[in-house]
C-alpha cells in the first residue's frame, strides 16, 4: 500500500511527490496523459518542431524548490530573455524593454521623458509590496471557521497565532507603503494612469494584469494579478521571465528524474474514476486500470472536478457540493501554436524578438477586447501574447525555422446566440492571424503548421474547469482564506486524507510550486 497516491503528474503533483518521498514516503502518481507536466509540457506537434501547447514562461517557480530536490543538476535550466519584451503600436513604433536600465530609459524616453523616470521607482514601489506579501505564498493561509469545518482546540489556537502574523504583515505593510492597499484589491488601469502617460508603455504593463484572467485592467482585482506575475526571480531576477531549456517540458522531465531517484512511482495513460472512502477517510481511487489503495490521497486537479465528479456526495456535508459549484471558473484564454519557416518580418532586428512581443497599443484597446467577451464573442482585435523562444533555444525547431507561442485574450468558454467553440475555432484562429499580420505582413506565408487550444479544448485536453488556466479564478474572493473555500485553504477537505495540492489550493496559478510543496507539508504532518 502506498502511504500518499497524487492525482495528476502537473508540476505541482511532482513535487508534492518529490518532497513526500524525500521525507521517506511511499508515493505513486496516476496521470491520465502520456505526458507529463500537466499544463506545462513540451510535446512534437509537427514532425522536428517543439512545443509548449499550454504554459510558455518560468518565473514563479519557487528558488527553494529548485534548490531542495536540485533540479539544476538533473537538467533544469532557465534561458534568460533580453530583451524581455517588445511592444508596437501599430503606427512604426516599438518600445524595448529589457534588463539594461540604461536601455530601457532610452527606450521609454522617445515616447515620455517623464516615464522613463518614472518606471524604476514603479518597479522599485511592486518589488517592495512583492517582498512583504511572497512569505504567504509559502505558508497554508489563515483559516477562517466555517459551520462545514469542525476544530477542535489545537486549531482554534493554531488559527488565532495564522491570523495574528497574517495581520501583523498586512499591518507592516500598509503602514511602510498605505498604497499597498489598492494594489492587493484596485484596478490596474488607475494605478498604471497615475504613475504613467505614454499608452504603449501602460499598455505593456497592463497585460500582467490580465493574463489568464476574464477581466478588464479597469476591474477591481486586477491589480493583484500585475503583482503576482512580477513575485517570481526564477527567471534569473525578479520579475524576469525566462525560456526553459528544451520547452516548459524541461522541468518535468527535471522532476521525473527527482522522483525516479527518491522511488516515486510514475504510471502514465492512467485515468482517475473514483476517489475510494472507508469510515470517512480516502483509502484509494479506482481507476481505468483498476483499484490502487493508499493511506492519503493528493489531487493535482481543480476541486470540481475532485470533489463533484470523482467522489461520491454522500462523503461531504451538506451544501458542499453546492459550493464547489459555484467557484468562479470563468475563463477567457486560448492558445494558438505556430511552426514557421522562418522569422517573421516585424520590421525590425529579429534579435529584438527574443522576449514576449506585444501588439496592445493602448489600455482602451484591452477594454474593447474584453468586452467582446463579456458580450459572448471572442475578441474582434485580440490580445495576442507572443514568443519565439526558438531564437534563444535551438532544441525546438530545425535550422532557420522557428516555432511561436501566441496566448490569445480574450476567448470565452461560453459563446452567445448558441455557437459552439468547435463551429468557430477555425474564424477565431483567422483573426488572431489577421491580427498578427498587420505588424507581420508575411505571417501566413510562414506558417508550416497550426495547433490551437480554445477554451473547451484546454478543458479536454487538460481537465481544467471551464478551460480556466488557474484552476479557478485569481480574484479576491477565491484567494488565500477562500482558495478553493473558505475553511478549507489548508490543503484538506471534509473527507479525512483527501488533499489538494494543485492550482486550485493556495496560493493558486502560474508554474510556481508553492501549492505542491506546501500540501506535502499537510500531509506529512497527518500522516
Amino acid at each position: 500500500m502506498y502511504d500518499t497516491l497524487i492525482i495528476g503528474a502537473g508540476h505541482n503533483g511532482l513535487i508534492a511527490a518529490a518532497y513526500l518521498a524525500k521525507a521517506g514516503r511511499k508515493v505513486c502518481v496516476l496521470e491520465r496523459r502520456d505526458v507529463l507536466g500537466g499544463c506545462a509540457t513540451t510535446e512534437e506537434l509537427h514532425p522536428g518542431f517543439r512545443f509548449s501547447p499550454a504554459a510558455y514562461v518560468v518565473s514563479l517557480l519557487l528558488p527553494e524548490i529548485i534548490d531542495d530536490l536540485r533540479l539544476r543538476e538533473h537538467g533544469y535550466e532557465v534561458l534568460r530573455r533580453d530583451p524581455s519584451s517588445i511592444s508596437f503600436d501599430g503606427n512604426g513604433n516599438h518600445l524595448v524593454l529589457g534588463h539594461d536600465a540604461e536601455k530601457n530609459h532610452e527606450s521609454i524616453a522617445r515616447f515620455s521623458a517623464r516615464d522613463a523616470e518614472a518606471l524604476p521607482k514603479y518597479e522599485r514601489m511592486l518589488t517592495r509590496i512583492a517582498e512583504r506579501i511572497e512569505p504567504l505564498l509559502r505558508t497554508v493561509p489563515l483559516q477562517v471557521p466555517t459551520p462545514d469545518r469542525a476544530t477542535g482546540l489545537t486549531k482554534k489556537v493554531a488559527t488565532l497565532l495564522d491570523g495574528a502574523r497574517t495581520a501583523n504583515l498586512l499591518k507592516n505593510l500598509l503602514y511602510d507603503d498605505p498604497g499597498a492597499m489598492e494594489v492587493l484589491t484596485g484596478a490596474a488601469d488607475r494605478i498604471l494612469n497615475r504613475w504613467f502617460e505614454s499608452d504603449l508603455l501602460k499598455a505593456t504593463l497592463a497585460t500582467d494584469a490580465i493574463i489568464g484572467a476574464f477581466h478588464a485592467p479597469s476591474s477591481p482585482g486586477s491589480a493583484y494579478v500585475l503583482l503576482h506575475h512580477v513575485m517570481g526571480a526564477a527567471g534569473g531576477a525578479r520579475g524576469v521571465w525566462g525560456y526553459i531549456r528544451g520547452g516548459m517540458g524541461g522541468l518535468a522531465a527535471a522532476l521525473r528524474k527527482v522522483c525516479d531517484e527518491l522511488g516515486v512511482e510514475i504510471r502514465t495513460g492512467v485515468t482517475v474514476e473514483r476517489i475510494l472512502v472507508e469510515d470517512g477517510a480516502a483509502c484509494g481511487v479506482m481507476t481505468s486500470a483498476g483499484k490502487v489503495r493508499a493511506r492519503s490521497v493528493a489531487s493535482n486537479i481543480d476541486a470540481n472536478n475532485t470533489l463533484v465528479k470523482m467522489l461520491d456526495p454522500t462523503h461531504l456535508p451538506d451544501g458542499f457540493v453546492e459550493r464547489v459549484k459555484a467557484i468562479d471558473y470563468a475563463s477567457a484564454s486560448g492558445k494558438i501554436n505556430l511552426a514557421l519557416d522562418g522569422v517573421p518580418d516585424f520590421g525590425i532586428d529579429p534579435r529584438l524578438l527574443r522576449g514576449t512581443i506585444h501588439t496592445t497599443p493602448d489600455i482602451a484597446y484591452i477594454e474593447r477586447a474584453h468586452q467582446d467577451a463579456i458580450n459572448g464573442s471572442y475578441s474582434r482585435e485580440p490580445v495576442l501574447e507572443m514568443t519565439m523562444p526558438s531564437i534563444v533555444d535551438d532544441t525546438l525547431a530545425p535550422p532557420g525555422r522557428h516555432v511561436m507561442s501566441i496566448f490569445v485574450q480574450y476567448a470565452p468558454y461560453h459563446l452567445s446566440d448558441g455557437r459552439r467553440w468547435d463551429d468557430e475555432k477555425q474564424a477565431w484562429i483567422d483573426t488572431c492571424l489577421d491580427t498578427l499580420q498587420r505588424f507581420a505582413p508575411d505571417i501566413r506565408r510562414r506558417i508550416l503548421f497550426t495547433h490551437a487550444l480554445t477554451p473547451v479544448d484546454l478543458e479536454r485536453t487538460y481537465g481544467l474547469t471551464g478551460g480556466n488556466i488557474m484552476q479557478g479564478a485569481m480574484h479576491l474572493h477565491q484567494l488565500g482564506p477562500a482558495r478553493p473555500l473558505l475553511g478549507w485553504s489548508d490543503h484538506r477537505t471534509p473527507v479525512e486524507r483527501l488533499y489538494l495540492c494543485g492550482a486550485a489550493s493556495h496560493p493558486g496559478g502560474g508554474v510556481m510550486g508553492a501549492c505542491g510543496r506546501n500540501a506535502a507539508r499537510e500531509i506529512l504532518k497527518d500522516l
